[in-house]
């Protein structure tokens, strides 16, 4: 008798502890939605957006107030559209205000950074986001910088070392 009760109570802390490991894989995926008041959906596009996933943050002055809920291709402008469900307790985000792909540190995951304008009007469901600045992809910015530095290196390897205009007049 006392062995089942045992095996019932092992079972428990069991349970409990499968439980623990759900809602906190549910707490850092951040999968719960904002609050409780509900979301408005924004829009704004980009040319490049990096890693930027669904379901990445979005941030006003460094506080989350807002995830992506979606990423497409925009037909004719081949710009990528980013949506975004922002909480309904933040709805008077000016409609001038500017969207950035952001990155957390140096490596770390990236989300979008939202600046707010001064318009009067604020932000709507459906809203776009007109001014917005594309991610910084690392990469892009070594090839060009090696780009730089095997073309700068080449163009002086044409002219020998210590050969001047100087050299071939005459003293007198």
């Amino acid at each position: 008798m006392q062995s089942r009760v045992l095996e019932i109570l092992v079972g428990f802390f069991v349970v409990l502890g499968v439980a623990a490991i759900f809602v906190l894989t549910y707490r850092v995926a951040s999968l719960n939605t904002m609050g409780t008041s509900g979301t408005y959906t924004v829009t704004a596009k980009f040319d490049d957006i990096g890693s930027l996933a669904p379901g990445a943050s979005v941030k006003l002055a460094g506080v989350r107030i807002g995830q992506v809920t979606g990423i497409r291709i925009d037909a004719q402008s081949f710009e990528a559209v980013v949506s975004m469900a922002i909480d309904n307790q933040y709805d008077n985000i000016p409609t001038d205000s500017s969207a950035k792909i952001l990155t957390q540190g140096l490596l770390g995951s990236q989300y979008v950074g939202l600046e707010p304008g001064g318009a009067e009007d604020s932000l709507k469901n459906g809203s776009r986001i007109l001014l917005t600045q594309s991610a910084f992809v690392l990469e892009n910015v070594l090839g060009q910088f090696l780009v730089n530095a095997s073309q700068s290196g080449s163009s002086s390897k044409s002219k020998p070392a210590g050969a001047s205009s100087a050299a071939t007049t005459p003293s007198h």
